[in-house]
Protein backbone atom coordinates (compact mmCIF):
# COMPACT_ATOMS: atom_id res chain seq x y z
CA UNK A 1 0.00 0.00 0.00
CA UNK A 2 3.39 2.47 -0.17
CA UNK A 3 5.48 2.82 -2.09
CA UNK A 4 8.42 -0.16 -1.18
CA UNK A 5 7.08 -3.79 -1.92
CA UNK A 6 10.47 -5.21 -0.80
CA UNK A 7 10.40 -7.37 2.66
CA UNK A 8 13.75 -6.87 3.80
CA UNK A 9 12.71 -2.65 4.16
CA UNK A 10 9.67 -4.09 6.01
CA UNK A 11 9.19 -3.99 9.74
CA UNK A 12 6.72 -4.63 12.29
CA UNK A 13 6.55 -1.92 14.68
CA UNK A 14 4.98 -2.67 18.03
CA UNK A 15 3.94 -2.89 20.73
CA UNK A 16 3.80 0.80 20.48
CA UNK A 17 1.28 4.01 21.06
CA UNK A 18 -0.33 5.39 18.16
CA UNK A 19 -0.68 9.29 18.08
CA UNK A 20 -2.21 11.31 15.43
CA UNK A 21 -4.04 8.77 14.03
CA UNK A 22 -5.63 9.65 11.05
CA UNK A 23 -6.54 6.32 9.26
CA UNK A 24 -9.58 6.12 8.02
CA UNK A 25 -9.83 9.57 6.86
CA UNK A 26 -6.74 11.32 4.96
CA UNK A 27 -5.42 14.66 5.78
CA UNK A 28 -3.36 17.38 5.03
CA UNK A 29 -0.37 17.78 6.95
CA UNK A 30 0.03 21.52 6.17
CA UNK A 31 -2.09 23.66 3.64
CA UNK A 32 -2.02 22.98 0.61
CA UNK A 33 -0.13 19.80 0.44
CA UNK A 34 -1.61 15.99 -0.50
CA UNK A 35 -4.37 14.54 1.92
CA UNK A 36 -2.74 11.03 2.77
CA UNK A 37 -3.48 8.62 5.73
CA UNK A 38 -1.43 8.49 8.68
CA UNK A 39 -0.04 7.86 12.07
CA UNK A 40 2.74 8.67 14.56
CA UNK A 41 4.40 5.93 15.83
CA UNK A 42 5.84 6.21 19.81
CA UNK A 43 8.33 3.78 20.36
CA UNK A 44 9.77 3.66 23.92
CA UNK A 45 13.48 3.99 24.34
CA UNK A 46 13.97 1.40 26.15
CA UNK A 47 12.65 -1.14 24.32
CA UNK A 48 16.21 -1.64 22.63
CA UNK A 49 15.74 -4.78 20.36
CA UNK A 50 12.91 -3.24 18.43
CA UNK A 51 15.12 0.31 18.24
CA UNK A 52 17.64 -2.09 16.74
CA UNK A 53 15.39 -3.36 14.23
CA UNK A 54 13.99 -0.39 12.79
CA UNK A 55 17.69 1.22 12.39
CA UNK A 56 18.39 -2.20 10.69
CA UNK A 57 15.53 -1.85 8.38
CA UNK A 58 16.16 1.66 7.90
CA UNK A 59 20.05 1.29 6.79
CA UNK A 60 18.90 -1.47 4.58
CA UNK A 61 16.69 0.97 2.95
CA UNK A 62 19.45 3.47 2.74
CA UNK A 63 21.21 0.84 0.40
CA UNK A 64 18.31 0.04 -1.31
CA UNK A 65 18.09 3.12 -2.23
CA UNK A 66 22.12 3.61 -3.38
CA UNK A 67 21.56 2.60 -6.79
CA UNK A 68 17.94 3.67 -7.28
CA UNK A 69 17.73 7.27 -5.53
CA UNK A 70 21.21 8.60 -5.03
CA UNK A 71 23.52 7.59 -8.03
CA UNK A 72 25.13 4.63 -6.58
CA UNK A 73 26.53 6.93 -3.02
CA UNK A 74 25.29 6.95 0.12
CA UNK A 75 24.40 10.64 0.76
CA UNK A 76 26.55 12.08 3.89
CA UNK A 77 23.39 13.89 5.07
CA UNK A 78 19.88 12.33 5.00
CA UNK A 79 16.55 12.54 6.82
CA UNK A 80 16.07 9.84 9.04
CA UNK A 81 12.40 8.53 9.66
CA UNK A 82 13.07 7.64 13.25
CA UNK A 83 13.27 10.69 15.22
CA UNK A 84 14.04 11.51 18.85
CA UNK A 85 10.82 12.93 20.64
CA UNK A 86 12.43 14.28 23.22
CA UNK A 87 14.37 16.66 21.45
CA UNK A 88 11.68 17.12 18.65
CA UNK A 89 8.72 16.72 20.84
CA UNK A 90 10.06 17.94 24.16
CA UNK A 91 7.00 19.92 25.00
CA UNK A 92 4.78 16.73 24.74
CA UNK A 93 4.67 14.55 27.66
CA UNK A 94 3.47 11.56 25.23
CA UNK A 95 7.26 11.39 23.45
CA UNK A 96 9.26 11.62 26.15
CA UNK A 97 11.80 9.01 26.35
CA UNK A 98 10.91 7.83 23.17
CA UNK A 99 11.98 7.48 19.15
CA UNK A 100 8.59 8.70 17.25
CA UNK A 101 8.15 7.64 13.06
CA UNK A 102 5.76 9.27 11.11
CA UNK A 103 4.04 7.12 8.35
CA UNK A 104 1.44 7.74 5.46
CA UNK A 105 0.02 6.06 2.75
CA UNK A 106 -2.23 7.51 -0.33
CA UNK A 107 -4.37 4.61 -0.11
CA UNK A 108 -6.09 3.14 2.89
CA UNK A 109 -4.25 1.17 5.36
CA UNK A 110 -5.96 -1.95 6.28
CA UNK A 111 -6.87 -1.67 10.00
CA UNK A 112 -7.55 -5.03 12.44
CA UNK A 113 -7.89 -5.72 16.13
CA UNK A 114 -7.98 -9.10 17.54
CA UNK A 115 -11.18 -10.53 18.36
CA UNK A 116 -12.04 -14.48 20.20
CA UNK A 117 -13.95 -16.36 18.01
CA UNK A 118 -15.41 -19.75 18.96
CA UNK A 119 -12.35 -19.79 21.57
CA UNK A 120 -10.02 -19.08 18.69
CA UNK A 121 -7.89 -15.63 18.49
CA UNK A 122 -8.74 -14.38 14.84
CA UNK A 123 -7.98 -10.47 13.18
CA UNK A 124 -11.11 -9.19 12.60
CA UNK A 125 -11.43 -5.82 10.50
CA UNK A 126 -11.96 -2.26 12.07
CA UNK A 127 -14.85 -0.16 11.04
CA UNK A 128 -15.56 2.05 13.84
CA UNK A 129 -13.33 5.35 13.78
CA UNK A 130 -13.75 5.70 17.72
CA UNK A 131 -11.91 2.48 18.30
CA UNK A 132 -8.56 3.54 16.62
CA UNK A 133 -7.23 6.62 18.52
CA UNK A 134 -4.50 8.84 19.37
CA UNK A 135 -3.58 7.07 22.18
CA UNK A 136 -4.45 3.62 21.96
CA UNK A 137 -1.73 0.44 21.67
CA UNK A 138 -1.22 -1.44 18.53
CA UNK A 139 1.47 -2.78 15.95
CA UNK A 140 2.12 -0.96 12.32
CA UNK A 141 3.43 -2.33 9.37
CA UNK A 142 5.47 0.20 7.58
CA UNK A 143 8.11 -0.20 4.29
CA UNK A 144 11.40 1.78 4.55
CA UNK A 145 11.95 3.22 0.97
CA UNK A 146 14.75 6.07 -0.04
CA UNK A 147 13.42 8.91 -1.42
CA UNK A 148 15.18 12.14 -3.45
CA UNK A 149 13.02 14.87 -4.31
CA UNK A 150 14.81 18.23 -5.57
CA UNK A 151 18.05 17.06 -3.76
CA UNK A 152 16.29 16.38 -0.20
CA UNK A 153 17.27 12.63 0.31
CA UNK A 154 16.42 10.62 3.14
CA UNK A 155 14.23 7.21 4.47
CA UNK A 156 10.68 7.84 4.83
CA UNK A 157 8.21 5.67 6.19
CA UNK A 158 4.74 4.29 4.40
CA UNK A 159 2.19 3.22 6.25
CA UNK A 160 1.01 -0.19 5.08
CA UNK A 161 -1.52 -2.13 7.86
CA UNK A 162 -2.24 -1.24 11.70
CA UNK A 163 -2.66 -3.73 14.32
CA UNK A 164 -5.12 -2.58 17.13
CA UNK A 165 -3.79 -4.38 20.06
CA UNK A 166 -5.02 -2.42 23.30
CA UNK A 167 -6.89 0.74 24.50
CA UNK A 168 -5.07 3.48 26.48
CA UNK A 169 -5.36 6.82 27.46
CA UNK A 170 -6.70 9.58 24.92
CA UNK A 171 -3.47 11.74 23.68
CA UNK A 172 -4.74 15.81 23.43
CA UNK A 173 -6.61 16.09 26.79
CA UNK A 174 -9.23 14.38 25.89
CA UNK A 175 -10.47 11.67 28.94
CA UNK A 176 -12.46 8.50 28.62
CA UNK A 177 -16.24 8.87 29.58
CA UNK A 178 -15.30 6.21 32.54
CA UNK A 179 -12.37 8.16 33.59
CA UNK A 180 -14.71 11.75 33.72
CA UNK A 181 -17.66 10.30 35.68
CA UNK A 182 -15.57 7.72 37.71
CA UNK A 183 -16.35 9.43 41.41
CA UNK A 184 -20.26 9.42 40.25
CA UNK A 185 -22.19 7.21 42.27
CA UNK A 186 -24.17 5.56 40.18
CA UNK A 187 -26.89 4.32 42.43
CA UNK A 188 -27.79 7.50 42.96
CA UNK A 189 -29.86 7.24 39.48
CA UNK A 190 -32.35 5.15 38.14
CA UNK A 191 -32.75 4.71 34.48
CA UNK A 192 -36.83 4.55 34.96
CA UNK A 193 -37.36 7.81 36.95
CA UNK A 194 -34.91 10.56 35.86
CA UNK A 195 -35.62 12.65 38.68
CA UNK A 196 -32.84 13.86 40.08
CA UNK A 197 -31.45 12.89 43.17
CA UNK A 198 -31.93 14.99 46.00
Amino acid sequence: MNENTNTSTKLNIGECRLSYVHLFTPEAITDGSEKKYSVSIIIPKNNTKLVSQIKQTINAALQAGVASKFGGQAPRAWKNPLRDGDLERADDEAYANSFFINATSKTKPGIVKIMKINGVNKLVEVTDENEVYSGCYGIVNVGFYAFNNAGNKGIAAGLNNVMKTRDGDYLGGRTSAQTDFGGVNLDDYDPDNWDMPE
